[in-house]
């Protein structure tokens, strides 16, 4: 069941990265790759700054801001 949350938050959190950064999303599995990727990122980000994040919403929050990093440098990276 547990899976199925993180996948849940992934998707919903890609979803709004993407919105954020871009304009759209990318998909169903787009998004949950880039929720999933930046959950991680949030969560590595968050420990540095000594943020705590906790329940569903904290979740989607840390994974929205790391996937906002993640698409922030993937732009970056274009460009150059």
């Amino acid at each position: 069941m547990n899976v199925i949350v993180f996948l849940i938050i992934g998707a919903i959190a890609g979803w709004l990265a993407g919105k954020l950064m871009k304009g759209r999303g990318f998909g169903v599995f787009g998004n949950i790759i880039i929720g999933v990727i930046g959950a991680v990122i949030g969560g590595f980000v968050f420990n540095l700054l000594g943020i705590s994040a906790n329940g569903f919403i904290g979740s989607i929050i840390t994974a929205t801001i790391g996937a906002g990093i993640l698409l922030y440098v993937a732009k970056l990276i274009n460009k150059a």
